[in-house]
């Protein structure tokens, strides 16, 4: 049987889009250009990320969220509180599937027929009306460090863990959001011991899991993927315990899982 992988998407439209979302995500919304989208994220006030995210803008004043992870009509309830007297509307869309398109320029936003495509270089990521997915797309994302948050991941990491920064999700120098001050904090001062890691598993994994050693935990898994050569995963480690691989390997953590550190990525 055909799989529906869902697309939980949102819509930002009116005139005050762009400044409410420029207040409230961590990107730099207001240099996206029509046709274009931009990871971002909506951080918590002490910068934990509540929710992770392509961000497309349609047209000047109407923007499509497409969550990597979490419920869209959750985001838009809880985005609401901060509306206030902003000229917008928020609303969550119907769910519809994911399929994997051909390549397309990184960051670029189409719409054809009704068939939205974001492009990520090497494929593009489809969200269409159909009933049908496919997960093609998951593998080559999960090996750029592209993170997906599984449910029971929201409001808990914090974007150095999952290199919101070289995904360009998170700012600096830009005005405040909620959160801005731990992200610049960290930013400036370092001081963050948990990074992202693509890597290889010696056995099955899922999406969520913690990663213990002992009485300790090390980390936990973002994403799985299956893989030509094993089982392909995106894992948050604690920085102590990834230094300890030897020739990329690591492990034994509990129940006896190998990990073998394909790439890692600073904050």
């Amino acid at each position: 049987m055909p799989t529906f992988y869902p697309a939980e998407t949102l819509l930002i439209e009116g005139p005050d889009a762009m400044a409410f979302a420029h207040a409230q995500f961590s990107s730099n919304v207001s240099s996206l250009a029509t046709g274009r989208w931009q990871f971002s994220a909506w951080l918590d006030p002490q910068g934990r990320v509540r929710a992770l995210f392509h961000l497309a803008r349609l047209a000047d004043d109407r923007y499509l969220v497409l969550l990597r992870g979490g419920s869209a009509l959750a985001m838009v309830e809880a985005l609401r509180r901060f509306v206030f007297r902003s000229k917008l509307s928020l609303a969550a869309l119907p769910l519809r599937a994911l399929t994997t398109g051909p390549s397309m320029p990184l960051h670029m936003f189409g719409d054809d027929a009704g068939i939205l495509s974001l492009g990520c270089d090497t494929h593009s990521l489809q969200i269409t009306a159909s009933e049908i997915g496919d997960d093609a797309w998951r593998l080559p994302q999960l090996r750029a460090g592209w993170p997906w948050l599984p449910t029971q991941r929201l409001n808990e990491l914090l974007p150095a863990s999952l290199s919101l920064q070289r995904l360009h999700a998170v700012a600096v120098d830009k005005g405040c959001y909620p959160g801005q001050e731990i992200v610049a904090r960290l930013h400036y001062r370092g001081g963050h011991k948990r990074h992202l890691h693509s890597v290889t598993l010696s056995q099955a994994a899922n999406a969520g899991d913690t990663l213990r050693d002992g009485d300790r935990e090390v980390g936990c898994v973002l994403d799985v993927a299956a893989a030509h050569d094993g089982i392909a995963a995106l894992v948050v480690l604690v920085d102590d315990v990834a230094a300890q691989a030897r020739e990329g390997y690591l492990g034994p953590l509990d129940d006896g899982l190998k990990i073998h550190l394909d790439a890692s990525w600073p904050a």
